[in-house]
C-alpha cells in the first residue's frame, strides 16, 4: 500500500512538472483585481469628460476643435488605463513567481504572450483605423470582443479559467454591438467588474493560502 501511494505521488509530480513545463500557472488573482479597478476609474473619468463634452454641445453647438480634443482625451485616458492594468499585472504576477522560486519569463510565458498579441495587436489595429475615419460606433464591443479572443488564445498556456473570461468578454462585446450608444457602460462591465470578480476568484482558489 505504500509502494503504491509513492507511486501516486510521484506520478503526480510528474504531471505538475509537465503543465508546468507547458504552461504559466504564476498568474496573480490581484492583478485581475487591480485591471478592473483601474478599467472602473477609467470608464468613471470618461463619462465625466464625455458628459462635459456634450454639456458643452448644447450650449454652444457642434465644435470640430472640442470633438478632436475628447477623442485625443479618451485614447490617452484609454491608453494610461492598458498601461496601468499591464505595470499592475506584472508587479503582481512577478511578487508571485518570485515567492514561488520561479522565473517571470519562460518558455511558457513567452507562448502566452505571444499567442494573446495576436488578437490584440490585430484589434487595436482595426480600431484605430476606425478612429481615423471618425467610426466610433463599434470602437467598444470590437475592444470586447478581440481582447477576449486574445484570453481564449492564451488560455491554452495559463490556468483554464482565462478561457471563460474571453468567452465572456466575447458575448459582452457581441450584446454591446446591438447597444453601441452604451458602449462606456460594457466596458465598465467588461473591463472593470467582470476582471475584478475574475481576479476575486482566482485568488480565493489558488492564493487565499498563500497569504494565510
Amino acid at each position: 500500500m505504500s509502494e503504491q501511494t509513492h507511486s501516486l505521488e510521484a506520478i503526480q509530480d510528474i504531471r505538475r512538472l509537465m503543465q508546468r513545463s507547458s504552461r504559466f500557472l504564476s498568474l496573480s488573482g490581484l492583478s485581475g483585481i487591480a485591471a478592473g479597478t483601474w478599467g472602473l476609474i477609467g470608464s468613471w473619468f470618461a463619462a465625466r469628460r464625455i458628459g462635459a463634452y456634450y454639456d458643452d454641445y448644447n450650449r454652444s453647438g457642434y465644435s470640430l476643435e472640442a470633438f478632436i480634443a475628447l477623442k485625443q482625451q479618451l485614447v490617452m485616458m484609454a491608453a494610461c488605463v492598458l498601461a496601468l492594468a499591464m505595470a499592475s499585472a506584472f508587479f503582481f504576477t512577478w511578487r508571485r513567481t518570485r515567492r514561488q522560486g520561479l522565473s517571470i519569463w519562460d518558455r511558457s510565458a513567452r507562448q502566452l504572450t505571444i499567442n494573446m498579441m495576436i488578437p490584440l495587436a490585430t484589434g487595436g489595429l482595426l480600431i484605430l483605423a476606425l478612429l481615423r475615419t471618425n467610426e466610433w460606433s463599434y470602437v467598444a464591443p470590437l475592444s470586447l470582443i478581440f481582447y477576449g479572443l486574445a484570453l481564449v488564445n492564451a488560455s491554452k498556456y495559463t490556468i483554464n479559467d482565462i478561457r471563460y473570461l474571453g468567452l465572456l468578454e466575447i458575448a459582452l462585446g457581441l450584446i454591446c454591438t446591438q447597444y453601441t450608444g452604451y458602449g462606456l457602460y460594457f466596458w465598465a462591465i467588461g473591463f472593470g467588474l467582470l476582471h475584478i470578480v475574475y481576479g476575486f476568484i482566482m485568488w480565493w482558489k489558488n492564493e487565499r493560502s498563500d497569504a494565510s
